[in-house]
């Protein structure tokens, strides 16, 4: 089969042909494990952590990609949630124990063996993937497999994040960074809490108006003060900076989420400017989002399906990966990058 693979960790300021197309064989499913043949998968912020080293994987090579649909096209023994046919999709979650406290209550993000699809194990960049049948999620049928993709890990995770938040119908609410989670989340709040307001910093103008045409109350730069401080904020941002930016536009009792993986280390200098009386004083609160539990793709999947919420895409063959990447590592974004593998 053909597949992207990531040999090494690179500088995508000078590399820019991080992954290498090439063929290797199909994989073939174990116990409990379906076979899909993938059609589509999302290209996602995360990749770069994994090709610039922020969060690495345990070893090389690699196939990327966490936000995976496609068809059953083979069973392994003992797999009885799915028949071959069925569509499929897969998220960042790619296992965990099952057994621990966390896996026990729903909180198997927070699982010390957590496993990440694309990072601990192969993704989806490529013509076939395999997973245990228990982390592979039905598609609703109101969803084309380019519609999908970006559900999976873009909106899953988005889903989390304003569940963290904690806010009320009619609380405003923040977004900080405007790619293809927080488009989502925007749609989302729309649909949630139909009262509240959605304000947006970007650092783009294009950006900004793209985030008005989606409904954004007002929109402005990174920066700047919103109209009113907001009761949340969620930040899908690589950078420090906007996080005492953030920190500066809640009200008393408010909360930043920060929806990252990893922040890279370029800025965090900027943490030194952080001043208890500006940023944090007022019992001002910082929640950070780790991974995405099963539950959440499965409840934002249903969510989605019932509101048609629809993500904004641009899509891309398989062997144009490279360049989808390098063009998120510019902020060339405007809803989600998918890559087609037909």
């Amino acid at each position: 089969m053909k597949a992207m693979l990531l040999k090494h960790i690179s500088d995508l300021t000078k590399e820019k042909k991080p992954l290498e197309l090439t063929e290797i064989p199909e994989p073939v499913p174990g116990h409990n494990e379906i076979l899909i043949k993938v059609t589509t998968c999302g290209v996602c912020h995360t990749e770069l952590d994994e090709i610039e080293g922020r969060t690495p994987p345990p070893v090389f090579p690699v196939i990327p990609g966490h936000q995976v649909v496609g068809r059953v096209v083979e069973k392994g023994p003992e797999v009885t949630q799915f028949k071959v046919g069925d569509r499929a999709g897969v998220a960042w979650i790619f296992s965990s124990c099952g057994t621990c406290e966390y896996c026990m209550n729903g909180l198997d993000n927070l699982c010390s063996e957590f496993q990440a699809t694309g990072r601990d194990a192969n993704g989806g960049y490529a013509q076939y993937m395999k997973v245990r049948e228990d982390f592979a999620y039905p598609i609703p049928a109101s969803f084309t497999d380019e519609e999908a993709a970006p559900l999976f890990c873009a909106g899953a995770i988005g889903y989390r994040s304003l569940a963290l938040t904690n806010i009320e119908n009619g609380q405003l609410l923040g977004l900080t960074g405007f790619g293809a989670s927080a488009h989502l989340v925007l749609k989302l709040a729309k649909h949630i809490y139909p009262d509240s307001e959605v304000m947006v910093f970007a650092r783009s103008e294009k950006e900004r108006a793209f985030a008005r045409d989606l409904g954004a109350a007002w929109a402005g730069d990174i920066g700047e003060a919103s109209p009113e401080n907001l009761s949340a904020i969620i930040d899908t941002t690589p950078a420090w900076k906007p996080v005492l930016n953030a920190l500066e536009n809640l009200i008393p009792g408010g909360r930043l989420v920060i929806n990252a993986i990893r922040k890279e280390e370029g800025d965090r200098s900027q943490l030194l400017s952080l001043n208890y009386s500006d940023h944090l004083w007022m019992e001002k609160e910082v929640k950070s989002v780790a991974n995405v539990a099963r539950n959440d793709v499965t409840e934002f999947l249903r969510i989605a399906a019932e509101a048609r919420i629809r993500p904004e895409i641009q899509t891309y063959p398989l062997e144009d990966a490279n360049k989808a990447l390098i063009e998120l590592k510019q902020r060339k974004i405007k809803g989600a990058k998918v890559l087609t593998i037909y």
